[in-house]
């Protein structure tokens, strides 16, 4: 049976406001764009049930305008809430300045997100179903109120239940009674390479991916992010090896992780192996930067598109590599009468 992904985590609003520079102290700086849109784990579950697997969303949202654009956001994309409405709040947002080179600021508010109770997480656990992937964030781990929750809930999960933890950025703020029982109970682990040095203390995103594999319990995996890269794979009981990126103009990285790791997990629910879902998963977020917005992952016909224009049709004997994109192409059903 193919499993939902399902996200314990927060979906948020996000203010994205392009700026020439960042205002000094005190200061002030006039935008030239502004767009508001949803953000958060959106776009890991938008990215998952664009290439047709179930996506749910399992965290909290409230009443006002931020958590009417969430729910509008969800439906849009074929998303179910699985928690009723809070009526104690609206949903939180993040404010992005984005300056003339790229580089972006971030200041987060939360609202009910940031509220969970012991009845919700119970509630969310006894709507699981047997082959549901899981996905966790760092972000939710390192709240006062959600983190001991999330902690709780994760480790009673039962072993028909894949656990997914994306460690995000504040990963070094988690407090370790919290962060512990869920690598303990973590089956696969996608992070970047910032990220991974933070847990690892390893430079080299190879040596990371092997040191957290060996933190987590036997059977689980590892994925290193690495941008244009592609991304280090320890997958359970294999060598760690490298899955090269794909060449793209880089138009806005906004989302790319998120599109990373919603097709890697979207893909390993579908029953495809590790490799094959991490060449999807590299494509996926490659042409994710390619195009300008938040949430830009593919779906299954512009995915085997662009694996087919990347130049994939044509496998060599002994290329295990251009072996697994072909997969994607052939076996996975993501391919259009064009490409079969």
């Amino acid at each position: 049976m193919s499993g939902r992904l399902v996200l314990a985590g927060n979906v948020i609003a996000d203010l994205v406001i392009e700026v020439p520079a960042l205002p000094e102290r005190g200061g002030d700086v006039i935008g030239s764009r502004a767009e508001l849109t949803a953000g958060g784990g959106f776009n890991t579950l938008a990215a998952a049930r664009r290439l047709g697997t179930e996506a749910v969303f399992a965290g909290l949202h409230g009443t006002g305008p931020y958590g009417d654009l969430v729910r509008a956001a969800l439906a849009a994309e074929g998303i179910d809430t699985l928690l009723p409405v809070r009526t104690d709040g609206d949903t939180g947002f993040t404010v992005a300045l984005v300056d003339a080179g790229g580089e972006r600021t971030f200041v987060t508010s939360f609202g009910v997100d940031a509220r969970l109770t012991e009845a919700e997480t119970a509630a969310v656990a006894a709507r699981l179903r047997p082959a549901d992937l899981v996905q966790l964030s760092g972000y939710g781990l390192v709240m006062p109120v959600n983190g001991p929750l999330l902690s709780r809930f994760t480790a009673a999960l039962g072993p028909d239940v894949t656990v997914c933890l994306d460690p995000a950025p504040l990963v070094a703020d988690i407090p370790e009674a919290v962060l512990a029982p869920v690598l303990a109970r973590t089956d696969w682990l996608s992070a970047n390479a910032r990220e991974a040095r933070l847990m690892s203390g390893h430079e080299d995103p190879a040596a990371a991916a092997t040191a957290l594999r060996e933190r987590l319990a036997p059977g689980a995996g590892v994925i290193v992010r690495a941008d244009k890269d592609g991304c280090w794979l320890a997958a359970p009981g294999e060598p760690t090896r490298h899955v090269p990126g794909f060449p793209v103009t880089p138009v806005d990285s906004n989302g790319a992780g998120d599109a990373h790791v919603g097709s890697f997990l979207a893909l390993l629910a579908q029953g495809r192996d590790p490799l094959t879902a991490a060449r999807g998963a590299n494509a996926a977020a490659a042409y994710a930067v390619g195009r300008r917005g938040p949430a830009t992952a593919p779906d299954r016909d512009r995915l085997a598109a662009f694996l087919g224009e990347s130049g994939l049709r044509v496998v060599p004997v002994g290329d295990e590599e251009a072996r697994a994109a072909s997969k994607l192409l052939m076996d996975a059903g993501l391919h259009g009468q064009k490409y079969a």
